[in-house]
């Protein structure tokens, strides 16, 4: 009989609807197939049971299969989940963006994170007269629209043209943006990065890094000037429309959004991911006179056509929207994020430590959301350790592509993690010291954006 891998390559191009799902991103002994989740664990066909840190590609920040949240859901599906005009449960989640978010004023629902992006650049260009974008090069994803895309090595099928109006600045390298409108003056119709990635925005003196706190140490509240708001100020020097994209700090950072933190006010954003606990909900927000560009009740005003998608305000998506956002306010979902990440993260340091690797394997970032890194012997990045680094994680019971957080991340899967951990960088050492060929089951992740296969 085929392996799962095979039927899906034969029939789904990539054998995944996301490329960061593709077989290309794990080890072999991965599961090929999931069947369910529940809590913050899932499970494969043979139901075998493994502890997540993928959290379905960072959109299920509460849990699998949480039942008030999957019964709001089902309670829209049965009012009939896609109506004729306008749904109540669409005007009651339009209502609740706007009184959270702080810049927001109009909201428009999509399904995915690139639509909603790709609307707020489509806005920008409409607002300003101008074709080109600045996008944060050290941040990997915007869009599956070739406006981004072109802007990556993967150009194939991409017009010339297109690629050529998309151009890149460095995180929390202001210069680096200044010398780019410099370049190209009164030609920039937005800029677009995330408030923040693997590093918080530079503050004062402290010009990069995290500080690695459960909660925030800096003094973001009354600063007047860290990166974002550098950012912001030349955008409005600039004519510029300020777009942020939230669609992993939002509803993790702060219920507000990480803009909220970081004492911002963009003229777009965007959120996702983690708006409905995994329901397919996200959207493109901000100032009213920008938003209202693709209105229909300015009587002789050229439209824009923005957003028209028939399952955009799905209602059991809003339903789930509605309450997760009620769920995390009650059980102070974002709180536990920053704690247990910050748990996780001294837990994993103390670890390396103690098998003498914390050279070559290093975890740090902001605590609601940490990261990790494979180094070599030489200090490079290595994508064979990772590779090795996730082996054995998979074989001791926990997948961690990456680490995503959620509400069901408690002390009983901060010690299962920690036995596959101890478990796992004992490999690892003998991995530097004896090569990692030796250890290493299969071929090497790759790059998702690479030129060739």
């Amino acid at each position: 009989m085929s392996s799962f891998q095979e039927r899906l390559l034969k029939v789904i191009p990539g054998g995944a609807h996301t490329y960061s799902r593709g077989y290309d991103q794990y080890p072999t002994n991965a599961p090929q197939i999931l069947s369910r989740g529940k809590r913050a664990y899932v499970f494969d066909h043979a139901d075998n049971r493994y502890l997540d840190y993928g959290m379905g590609l960072r959109a299920v920040n509460v849990g699998y299969a949480e039942d008030e949240i999957d019964e709001a859901a089902i309670r829209q599906i049965r009012n009939g989940n896609n109506l004729t005009r306008p749904s109540m449960i669409e005007l009651e989640a339009a209502e609740l963006l706007v009184g959270m978010i702080d810049s927001v004023d109009m909201v428009k629902f999509t399904k995915n994170g690139s639509t909603a992006v790709s609307a707020a650049i489509k806005l920008a260009r409409a607002f300003t007269g101008r074709e080109l974008v600045a996008r944060c090069a050290d941040q990997p994803f915007f869009s599956y629209d070739d406006w981004f895309i072109g802007s990556t090595p993967l150009t194939r099928g991409i017009p010339q043209e297109t690629i050529q109006q998309t151009k890149m600045f460095r995180y929390n390298d202001i210069a680096s943006l200044e010398m780019l409108i410099a370049e190209y003056p009164d030609q920039f119709a937005c800029v677009v990065l995330e408030p923040a990635a693997l590093e918080c925005p530079a503050l004062g003196a402290d010009t990069s890094g995290c500080c690695g706190q459960a909660l925030c140490t800096r003094d973001y509240a009354s600063s007047t000037d860290n990166y974002l708001q550098q950012v912001q100020h030349l955008c409005k020097k600039h004519g510029i429309v300020f777009v942020l994209d939230e669609m992993i700090t939002g509803f993790r950072w702060h219920m507000k959004g990480a803009q909220h933190i970081y004492g911002v006010t963009p003229d777009l954003c965007t959120f996702g991911k983690a708006m409905a606990n995994g329901f397919a909900v996200s959207c493109v927000a901000g100032r009213r006179e920008i938003m209202e560009l693709g209105s229909i009740d300015f009587e002789g005003r050229e439209r824009v056509f923005l957003l028209s998608t028939t399952h955009g305000a799905e209602m059991s998506g809003l339903g789930a929207f509605v309450a997760t956002m009620d769920f995390m306010q009650r059980h102070q979902v974002v709180e536990h994020l920053w704690n247990y990440g910050q748990k996780l993260i001294t837990m994993m340091q103390r670890q390396a430590e103690a098998h003498g690797i914390a050279d070559y394997f290093k975890v740090g970032g902001v605590a609601c959301s940490p990261y990790y890194l494979t180094q070599d012997t030489t200090g490079a990045s290595s994508l064979a350790l990772r590779t090795l680094f996730s082996q054995e994680m998979i074989r001791n019971g926990v997948m961690m592509p990456w680490i995503a957080l959620s509400y069901r991340h408690g002390e009983e899967e901060l010690a299962i993690t920690e036995r596959a951990i101890d478990i796992t960088f004992a490999v690892y050492r003998k991995a530097l010291d004896e090569g990692v060929d030796k250890y290493l089951k299969g071929p090497v992740i790759k790059p998702v954006f690479r030129k060739y296969n």
